[in-house]
């Protein structure tokens, strides 16, 4: 009986002193939202005004183009429509001092 009560007290001893990371609070931390948050939002927008019956079943953002006056988010969303799966490519072009849409331009991959 007296090695079972030690070995409880050992158990609790460490369980009590061990910090597990998962419920620290430094694990439930909101990352910042990314610089291209907001537009990769008007890039999935976009997709459901063209489809409105599809489903958006992923998206990547391919980065930022810079132009003389302008900046160009380019995304690819991977859609489902009407048992169909592709591609769509969506490049936002906007004026980056006022975050004014300059256009939105929108192609199906090739496969």
């Amino acid at each position: 009986m007296k090695k079972l009560m030690v070995s409880f007290a050992a158990l609790a001893f460490l369980t009590a002193s061990y910090s597990m990371p998962a419920f620290t609070e430094q694990a439930f931390a909101e990352r910042p939202e990314p610089a291209y948050a907001k537009w990769g939002r008007l890039a999935m927008k976009t997709a459901k005004e063209k489809y409105p019956a599809a489903k958006i079943l992923d998206y990547l953002h391919m980065g930022r183009e810079k132009k003389a006056k302008t900046d160009i988010e380019k995304f690819k969303l991977w859609i489902e429509d009407g048992g169909k799966e592709f591609g769509l490519f969506i490049d936002i072009e906007f004026d980056p001092k006022t975050d004014r849409v300059v256009r939105i331009n929108t192609r199906k991959s090739s496969n």
